[in-house]
């Protein structure tokens, strides 16, 4: 089974690791999907979102990343997923990706997982991480290890 996980990903999206494990678990492959917005501003480019997401999954062939620039649904078709996989960390987030989820459900057939990060991570969004980035502040504590440091 293939399953998406789509987002918006840059260096620093918050408990994205631990959803790809977990998902892992019980899919055969994840494809992670960067979403390209033209009319949205990042604080890194498409480019170095790939590259650094890329970098921490190169050792595992059941991970992919790719962009993508269309709806969820189009790209699950695009890639032969039958399984979208949503990560939340607060009940708004689940109210939230519920609501979408039954909408993908009912427009298309496929099903939609929503998974928790870590409890360690559930109340941490990636704009609080960036912000404290911005200040010059230690974010370490919220960013997956590295492979080769897993402190």
């Amino acid at each position: 089974m293939r399953a998406i996980f789509p987002g918006t990903f840059d260096p620093f999206t918050v408990g994205h690791e631990s959803v790809v494990r977990r998902a892992l678990t019980f899919v055969d492959e994840v494809v992670i999907g960067i979403g390209v917005n033209e009319n949205k501003r990042w604080h890194f480019d498409t480019e170095r979102r790939l590259e650094t997401i890329r970098s921490y999954y190169k050792d595992n062939p059941r991970v992919q990343v790719m962009a993508y620039d269309c709806l969820t649904i189009d790209f699950a078709k695009q890639v032969g997923a039958n399984l979208i996989i949503r990560g939340i960390r607060t009940v708004k987030d689940f109210e939230y990706e519920e609501t979408i989820a039954d909408i993908n459900r009912k427009l298309t057939g496929i099903e939609t997982i929503l998974l928790f990060t870590e409890p360690e991570l559930t109340c941490v969004s990636s704009t609080i991480v960036r912000e404290l980035l911005k200040y010059g502040k230690d974010v370490s504590m919220f960013l997956p290890k590295s492979k080769d440091n897993k402190e």
